[in-house]
């Protein structure tokens, strides 16, 4: 995703940034009340636990930009109900932000303000294709990546006007309708089984468990979780009906063997006579389902909508930031959902499947696993793909080993579920973008980056380099 060149701000702009938290006052009153802070954070703090909100407050103007005379909107820093993640909304979702959105962030408790972080802004190359029923329900919005800041209770932001846009009559662009910063709080539940696990991984100790997938043994995951399920639940758990219990929180990993079976079971009546003999697949690899990262059903649209087949694997990197440890990866899931739902005005979470940088694959969008679910990850070729997410920021930094074997192990198994190789092409059909003209058959690498369907920088330069060897080793899984 592109980068973005700062704009100048005056002197004028630097004193308003630098408002103190609490509102002017005289130095009588400052020495013989609280301040409005102290006030507010009691307020908020003092309310009962939320199981998952958004807090949507609308954008004002701080000043101008000297070089320009662009306004510069933002918020002041204030006290707010505890969130975790963070993005800008708008009301158009063909309009742009042309500018630079930074904020920094108050730890919740501590009292410790973060330095100045970027928001990547151009998030548009993600979403369902023109024309289709998602992208027109009138509800979807234009928007930043979410970012990723941990449990805070202050914030303050500012969208600086990028230098040299500009407008049809040569005058400042003018920034889109609505703009207005989404606050996500995404609740509390149960971790998923493999605490332990996540925790050696997320500490460099990774190899144990690359070589236990490599020799096929069972990873362990939770049975089903107790309790009364909503129909929604019930619904998006079926969907994984002869891989896992009816509510269970994993998806357990398969041999090769009992892989090839599965596989039998499932498209048997498709298959060749050679691919029945044969079948090119890699073994399942264990999976968090929608109940283990503690998805509210109740949030996203209830009917599945699904494509032809999986053609392609389009990998992606979620430009959240790395700043979380895997044991957090569970609340990150839940904030990206809720984020796409209620923020952006999408059916359900874009992405099929995310991907931790300890390697734990989490089930995305509803629908089954197993099955040709339709995302919203890839504008204008979601159909017969499916879209991974790693989760964090790669345009720098690079994915940890376990996170590019996870892809590895993903795409050997769901794309062998429709008998594609990894290492090869196959055409896909454009539904429209900035790259392909709606309608164009493009052909292009089974597994490919985000970047090779849409002119962005996603996956990030340092995932895009690690594709290669995520093909070959797909490859190597499904015994080819």
């Amino acid at each position: 995703m592109r980068g973005i060149l700062a704009s100048s701000i005056g002197v004028t702009c630097a004193a308003a940034l630098a408002l103190p938290l609490a509102p002017p006052a005289t130095a009588a009153a400052a020495r013989t009340a609280p301040t409005a802070d102290a006030a507010t954070r009691a307020a908020v703090t003092a309310q009962p636990d939320v199981p998952g909100s958004t807090q949507s407050l609308p954008l004002r103007t701080l000043t101008h930009d000297r070089a320009s005379g662009a306004a510069v909107l933002g918020l002041a820093p204030r006290a707010v109900r505890h969130f975790s993640l963070l993005g800008v909304v708008w009301d158009d979702p063909a309009a742009e932000l042309h500018g630079r959105v930074q904020v920094r962030t108050r730890a919740a408790g501590a009292g410790a303000w973060t330095g100045w972080q970027d928001v990547e802004t151009h998030y548009a190359d993600h979403g369902a294709d023109p024309g289709s029923a998602e992208a027109a329900s009138g509800r979807v919005r234009g928007a930043t990546a979410p970012l990723w800041v941990g449990e805070s209770d202050g914030v303050e932001i500012r969208v600086q006007p990028e230098p040299g846009a500009h407008g049809a009559d040569d005058s400042p662009a003018e920034p889109p309708a609505g703009l207005r910063l989404e606050l996500v709080d995404p609740g509390t539940a149960a971790p998923p089984a493999g605490d332990a696990a996540d925790q050696a991984a997320d500490e460099g100790v990774d190899q144990a468990a690359d070589e236990a997938v490599d020799e096929g043994v069972d990873e362990a995951v939770d049975g089903p979780r107790t309790g009364v399920m909503s129909a929604e639940a019930t619904a998006a758990s079926a969907a994984n009906d002869g891989l896992a219990p009816l509510g269970a929180t994993g998806i357990p990993a398969l041999t090769a063997e009992q892989t090839r079976q599965e596989l039998l079971t499932l498209r048997g009546s498709e298959l060749t006579e050679q691919q029945r003999a044969k079948p090119y697949i890699g073994p399942r690899p264990a999976i968090v389902t929608r109940r283990g990262w503690g998805a509210d059903e109740s949030l996203r649209e209830r009917q599945f909508v699904y494509t032809g087949k999986v053609k392609a694997a389009f990998v992606h990197h979620t430009a959240s930031g790395n700043t979380y440890s895997c044991s957090q990866t569970p609340s990150l899931v839940r904030g990206f959902y809720r984020y796409h739902v209620r923020s952006l005005g999408w059916r359900d979470i874009g992405y099929n499947f995310l991907v931790d940088k300890c390697g734990r694959i989490y089930e995305g969008r509803a629908g089954g696993v197993a099955k040709p679910v339709k995302g919203a990850h890839t504008f204008g070729f979601n159909t017969n793909t499916t879209g991974i997410a790693v989760i964090g920021s790669y345009g720098s930094t690079k994915p940890s080993s376990s996170a590019v074997k996870a892809i590895a192990r993903l795409t050997a198994w769901k794309l062998g579920l429709h008998g594609m190789n990894p290492r090869a092409k196959t055409y896909l059909t454009s539904g429209g973008g900035n790259l392909y003209r709606k309608g164009k058959k493009v052909r292009l690498n089974v597994i490919s980056g985000h970047r090779d369907g849409f002119n962005t920088a996603c996956p990030g330069g340092k995932l895009y380099r690690k594709l290669g060897t995520a093909r070959s080793t797909a490859a190597r899984y499904q015994g080819r």
